[in-house]
């Protein structure tokens, strides 16, 4: 990629990196190595050393003084301070957290939240094609966070350099915003200083007229660059509408290249008039015409068998919108994609409904139970799972028809994960494959010599699966093993990956442990009074769990301190799953809880009539939960 041009009255005082690995600053941050440097010094890893028992990693900025002249180092002081006060008042998912801001030894130090991931400059390089589901993902996620950023108060807050570069994907595949060292604070009809990055820029910022639609534009143009691969720093300004970008990927919706071509227009009355609106657009191209919104309407009358309508449930006056029998019971996660509902039965099949009222749709036999729950590649539109008859199955989302099939020599019982356009699942036999997931060309498979039922964790560079023997393996994206790390016992639940690079995952010996994702080391291990089988949670710095001795806990992280636990009187084996405040999971006496995620306070249950023993899955405003009772049941997202 060619280097950033910025223009504006700003110089690029880049130094080479001053700080070497154990450096120690204010007696608290431990140097690790350099991640990058750009602008006016360099960006550091490093450890807090204020948690001696946890790895804690940060992310430290560093700018130099450019010039000895006290009113320049000033002002140069000012402008970094500038971005540290807008950072410690921001609170958004997508937005680094701010730990520390300090000057030492003529330099100026802003310590943030590390985030474990790459930008998508350097995506761009390692890829080939990035799935269009997910570049929508990512376009609603920016759209999200602008949106906060322009709503501000009093004034909004303009980013002014939206580019590949300043977007960071973290370890779970989300979006994040990072250099805010040119963000600033609207004043209307005040003129700015011309600063931003050439190609992406919007027309009025290089008049100095900036304002929240030019961060629309460079959005769009950011979006432009993902799809088309067209660096717009190597074309003349403003010419997207002579690089179409069905010449360059004719598989992207047209609904979505008509979004990006009004967030280009030259006029800024012609874009749309907020990111909020921009996102809403998005959402309709990606889920349909509701946008993802599901409408539940309809009555009884007509229904096919197996399909119960708003039924009569005393449950915290709770009712179902809709509840789906089949014919044996559901050991497995349901899903959802645009208009349907997937979800596995230990009848064999694979069974589609209709997400606004549970009409039967399709279902796809196998010739055994099925426990691993399906799961959707966007990108080619099919619904991946496996299946006790050894079979692993890609079927087609609207009609269940077989697109392409892979036969291990054991029994499927683990769930899917598709990442980096390839599936990688585990199997009975012992082994964890990986297959492109569009055809199911074989690409490798890992021999762990033991049943692998965990479901594999993904990140950009590995792979992280348990296996019934106990052992935990990291496997680069070739399927070479990185490192090992063996628990007592057998590995059912699923490892999950923060944005610090920790790892988490339970075990039947009883203990939640707490590994570094980049090299196998240990770090803490928490124990409870039964085998874990539940695959933990994350929101914030806290890790979420079930275990077999009925109880459900929130850990802290970084320390493993308990902070609370909750007794459901019943073993929890499902895994949770967690919407803005609240932590959802099942127990084995048919119960699905609602807990306050900070105080571990039941906000409503909902009894099914057998046990509960997978993850929920949640769908903008409706709950799926599955149950050995046969159902699935479609319960209201509510408080």
């Amino acid at each position: 990629m060619p280097d950033t041009t910025q223009f504006g009255d700003i110089e690029d005082n880049f130094s080479e990196a001053t700080l070497k690995p154990n450096t120690v600053l204010i007696s608290r941050y431990r140097i690790i190595g350099e991640l990058g440097g750009g602008g006016q010094g360099a960006v550091y890893q490093a450890r807090d050393l204020n948690f001696p028992e946890a790895k804690r990693l940060v992310a430290i900025k560093e700018m130099h003084y450019p010039s000895a002249d006290p009113n320049q180092r000033s002002a140069t002081f000012k402008t970094f301070q500038r971005e540290a006060n807008i950072l410690a008042t921001l609170a958004h998912p997508a937005i680094p957290k701010i730990f520390d801001f300090f000057d030492q030894n003529s330099r100026a130090y802003l310590v943030m939240e590390y985030i474990n991931g790459s930008d998508l400059e350097v995506l761009l390089t390692k890829t080939k094609e990035l799935p269009i589901d997910k570049i929508m993902e990512w376009a609603s996620e920016l759209c999200d966070v602008l949106d906060y950023l322009h709503g501000q108060q009093p004034e909004p807050i303009i980013f002014r350099d939206i580019k590949p570069a300043n977007i960071m994907v973290d370890s779970r595949g989300n979006v994040r915003l990072i250099d805010f060292g040119i963000a600033k604070k609207f004043v209307s009809g005040t003129k700015h200083t011309m600063i931003g990055t050439e190609g992406y820029s919007a027309p009025e910022q290089y008049r100095g007229d900036v304002n929240p639609l030019s961060d629309v534009y460079s959005l769009g143009a950011t979006l432009h660059h993902i799809i088309t691969r067209e660096d717009p720093r190597l074309a003349p300004p403003f010419s997207f509408n002579e690089r179409p970008i069905k010449d360059y990927n004719s598989s992207v919706p047209s609904g979505f290249v008509e979004i990006i071509n009004r967030a280009l227009e030259m006029e800024p009355s012609k874009r749309f008039q907020s990111c909020a609106q921009m996102k809403e657009a998005i959402l309709k191209v990606r889920y349909g015409g509701g946008g993802g919104m599901i409408a539940v309407n309809g009555t009884d009358d007509g229904s096919p068998k197996g399909t119960e309508l708003f039924p009569n449930m005393e449950n915290f006056g709770i009712e179902a919108r809709w509840t789906f029998k089949t014919e044996d019971e559901i050991r497995a996660s349901p899903t959802g994609y645009r208009n349907y509902a997937f979800v596995g039965s230990y009848d064999t099949n694979v069974w589609a409904v209709d997400l606004t009222n549970g009409e039967f749709a399709w279902k796809f036999p196998t010739q055994g139970g099925i426990a691993s729950s399906p799961v959707m590649d966007t990108s080619s539109k099919l619904v991946l799972f496996g299946s006790e008859d050894h079979t692993f199955n890609a079927v087609d989302f609207s009609s269940g028809r077989i697109n392409w099939s892979y036969t291990t020599k054991g029994r499927i019982r683990g769930t899917p994960r598709v990442a980096h356009d390839h599936v990688f699942f585990g199997s009975d036999d012992g082994r964890i494959y990986a297959l492109v997931a569009a055809n199911g060309r074989y690409l490798w498979e890992y021999d762990m010599g033991e049943a692998v039922r965990s479901r594999p964790f993904v990140t950009n560079e590995l792979v992280i699966a348990g296996s019934d023997s106990g052992e935990v393996v990291a496997l680069e994206l070739s399927g070479n093993k990185k490192w090992g790390f063996r628990a007592k016992r057998g590995v059912m639940s699923s490892p999950i990956v923060d944005d610090q690079g920790i790892c988490f995952f339970g075990s039947f010996d009883g203990h939640m442990y707490a590994i570094d994702s980049g090299s196998g080391y240990s770090m803490w291990r928490f124990r409870t009074t039964g085998p874990i089988v539940s695959s933990p949670a994350i929101l914030d710095d806290l890790v979420y769990f079930g275990s077999t001795d009925g109880h459900f806990y929130a850990i802290n992280a970084e320390s493993s301190r308990e902070k609370w636990k909750f007794n459901a009187e019943s073993p929890i084996v499902s895994s949770p799953v967690i919407y803005k405040d609240n932590v959802y999971f099942g127990s084995n006496d048919g119960k699905f809880h609602c807990l306050d995620t900070n105080s571990g306070k039941e906000k409503w249950v909902y009894e099914t009539k057998g046990a509960i023993t997978a993850a929920a899955h949640i769908m903008e405003n409706v709950i799926l939960v599955g149950s050995t009772d046969n159902s699935v049941y479609a319960l209201p997202l509510i408080d």
